[in-house]
């Protein structure tokens, strides 16, 4: 695949891939004009599904993370949802409403979608 549908497929940007290619991260290969392609098992190893099509395309690819349900915990009216998407992690505390609606169970494909006004960093001290 070349770069730009394997990011898309996954859910993140070009530059991010390139990042992941020099990290070891992603395996490349180089074509004829030497020019990065991506393997579609790498895709699938990076989304733990075949890429995606049409569903949430309209938004942005950054905030974007498909991957498999690793555990959901309910305690209450609040759920912690945690999804594996790709070397990424990400957990939601979103309604036991929402999880039942969602029909939400370990091992499910599911995409997180993150928006944020802000997000702090701190280094350890």
């Amino acid at each position: 695949m070349s770069l730009g549908d394997a990011a898309h497929a996954i859910g993140v940007s070009v530059d991010t891939l390139r990042r992941w290619d020099r990290a070891g991260k992603l395996r490349t290969e180089r074509d004829q004009r030497n020019h990065r392609r991506v393997p579609r098992s790498e895709v699938e190893r990076l989304t733990a599904r075949p890429p995606r099509h049409a569903a949430g395309d309209g938004l942005s690819a950054r905030n974007r993370f498909p991957g498999v349900v690793r555990s959901v915990e309910v305690d209450g009216l609040m759920a912690l949802v945690e999804i594996e998407a790709g070397p990424h992690r990400v957990t939601a505390a979103i309604t036991r409403d929402a999880v039942e609606e969602l029909g939400l169970t370990e091992g499910m494909h599911a995409t997180a979608t993150v928006k944020a006004t802000s997000v702090m960093i701190e280094r350890p001290r």
